[in-house]
């Protein structure tokens, strides 16, 4: 018998005593402000959060932004904010997405504790335009934002999402001389918008 195979023997022999799980059914954190709170996880991740009042008002926030003022490459998932450039309804090839300077795409919820978007398959055709554009700006409902994650997880079916991600701040990595590096790996910026009215996960102003 060599060394692995007495390790593995040993292994074998040695019972891990069983151990309970924890109840899931505790108090977890939650926040006056959730709102507030989203907004200031997300700036210190390297993204930014804004307000809407209508999805009407959504073109002349974006306007205003610089990276959509300097942008020629639109995709936008949600009305009424308009596309540039190519037919994006048309494109069957996710590479050809790789000219994307702006991605618009909708949000199905927000959680306040780690700034994260809910995104699901069938809100974005192509998910390619997630990771491959240059800018990347998220629209969730106001009123759709949870405190934490073990709410976020209770709103998710697996059965019927094929595909799903949460999304928080824009593309970053420290491995290289622990030096932090926005963009190296996916959109160089996050924006999230908040349309609608403000309500909090509890139906209260948030």
């Amino acid at each position: 018998m060599n060394s692995k195979q007495a390790i593995l023997a040993q292994l074998q022999q040695t019972r891990v005593p069983d151990v309970a799980l924890p109840d899931l059914a505790g108090t977890w954190l939650t926040f006056p402000q959730p709102h507030e709170r989203f907004a200031e996880v997300l700036e210190a991740v390297g993204g930014r959060a804004l307000r809407a009042r209508s999805a009407d008002g959504l073109p002349q926030l974006l306007a205003e932004l610089p990276v959509f003022q300097s942008a020629r490459q639109v995709w936008s998932l949600v009305p009424p904010v308009p596309s540039r450039g190519e037919d994006w309804t048309r494109v069957t090839d996710p590479h050809a997405l790789e000219v994307l300077d702006v991605c618009v795409a909708p949000g199905a919820f927000a959680v306040a504790e780690s700034a994260a978007v809910w995104i699901a398959q069938d809100l974005v055709p192509h998910r390619a335009g997630l990771f491959i554009a240059q800018h990347l700006v998220l629209v969730v409902p106001a009123d759709q934002i949870v405190h934490n994650m073990h709410e976020a997880y209770q709103r998710i079916d697996p059965r019927e999402v094929q595909f799903g991600i949460f999304v928080s701040g824009p593309s970053k990595t420290a491995d290289i001389e622990q030096s932090l590096v926005i963009g190296a790996h996916g959109p160089r910026s996050l924006t999230v918008v908040f349309v609608g009215a403000d309500t909090g996960p509890d139906g209260r102003g948030a």
